[in-house]
């Protein structure tokens, strides 16, 4: 397989992207609720609309499903009778509804701007030099008895990635199912490659009991990911030098800060901030993890939350409203790429639906959809 080539979205995002028509541009929040809901119930059973926790207000209260990358995965393969689904989120969750979903289905993506820069920091060419440097290194990479190493990437990652840990052996994991994904990977390989986030493989190993020095950073931008054979060899995981640029703005000060202000109060991260946060905090886990434990907690619980403000504000206003919720980041965490989708957008392609156009159809090729598939119907029986 030649992972050099672009997806379809990577093609449309290059050169075929549609800006938005100027009629959608200066509406008011009431035309666009009522276009929206019009089209919505005109379009009916066919439609089905997802969208992420990280996404506005204005647009996640159109959503007839709502989750993080894991849950609307799920939606995403069981919705075989919708003829569109309208992703509102970025790129690689399209991109992996698409390889979900069935061949008449088609999936939309309200603006083709709305990537991920952690999607953007692992490429399929860095991840095929990284699997010939192993080998150059003296690392047995095919899988067997006691040896190899099994490929895990975050759903945050492009189609090509998931698609060469397809090919080789590997597996998708969320931040959700993480711990679940890489005991079954440690089970049929002796190391795992982990990518593109480091934060979250570090702080689930750790986790799991793997400790510190038997995990090693690769940096595709250097030789050999800037590491020793020996260092390799040593290692029970392989962490690519990726990160999010969200979560990793939390940090122990904030914290410290936060305790000082609210002596009893709780902080939760997630499991993308860095080690020392998540170390630093009383609890940690992925986006709905973080829903369940504050809202399952006492009224009056005060909480710091450490990861994207759109969701801490949910919480803190409809979610967990009998709770005093705060973000840890005083000025509030704010993923930018997810508010890219706006309603404008949604109108946009909700009205080209109705008029028998696909804007922004989100398509992955072969063979990169089969071994995608491959990659990600493996997470979704772990």
């Amino acid at each position: 397989m030649d992972i050099k080539l672009l997806t379809q979205v990577e093609k449309q995002s290059i050169g075929e992207r549609q800006p938005l028509p100027e009629q959608y541009l200066r509406l008011s929040d009431e035309e666009m609720d009522a276009r929206i809901g019009a089209a919505k119930q005109t379009l009916g059973d066919r439609l089905v609309i997802l969208g992420h926790h990280y996404q506005r207000d204005e647009v996640i209260k159109f959503a007839d499903f709502t989750g993080d990358s894991l849950k609307l995965a799920r939606q995403a393969a069981s919705r075989g009778t919708a003829e569109f689904i309208v992703f509102c989120g970025v790129h690689f969750m399209a991109e992996s509804a698409d390889i979900l979903c069935a061949p008449h289905q088609k999936v939309v993506l309200p603006d083709l701007a709305a990537g991920c820069s952690m999607a953007d920091m692992a490429a399929g060419d860095q991840l095929d030099m990284c699997w010939r440097e192993l080998q150059e290194m003296g690392v047995d990479v095919e899988p067997g008895e006691g040896r190899g190493v099994i490929p895990v990437t975050y759903i945050n990652s492009s189609a090509d990635v998931k698609a060469f840990c397809g090919e080789h052996g590997g597996i998708v994991c969320t931040s959700t199912n993480a711990a679940a994904v890489m005991a079954w990977a440690w089970e049929r390989g002796e190391k795992l490659l982990m990518l593109p986030d480091q934060h979250l493989g570090r702080n689930t190993a750790y986790k799991m009991g793997v400790p510190l020095d038997r995990m090693v950073v690769w940096d595709p931008n250097e030789v050999w990911g800037g590491l020793q054979p020996e260092q390799v060899r040593a290692a029970k995981l392989i962490l690519w030098k990726g990160h999010c640029s969200v979560h990793t703005r939390f940090t122990v000060q904030q914290i410290q800060a936060f305790r000082q202000k609210y002596p009893d109060g709780k902080v939760i991260a997630h499991p993308e901030c860095t080690f020392d946060v998540v170390q630093a905090a009383d609890f940690s886990g992925s986006t709905e993890n973080i829903i369940k434990t504050v809202k399952a907690s006492p009224p009056g619980t005060t909480w710091a939350v450490a990861t994207e403000i759109h969701l801490v504000n949910r919480l803190k206003n409809d979610v967990a409203s009998d709770k005093n919720v705060v973000t840890l980041d005083p000025f509030g965490c704010l993923c930018s790429t997810m508010f890219r989708v706006s309603p404008n957008h949604l109108l946009w392609v909700l009205e080209g639906l109705v008029a028998g156009k696909v804007h922004n159809q989100i398509t992955v090729a072969e063979p990169q959809k089969s071994f995608a598939r491959l990659a990600l119907d493996r997470m979704l029986t772990v």
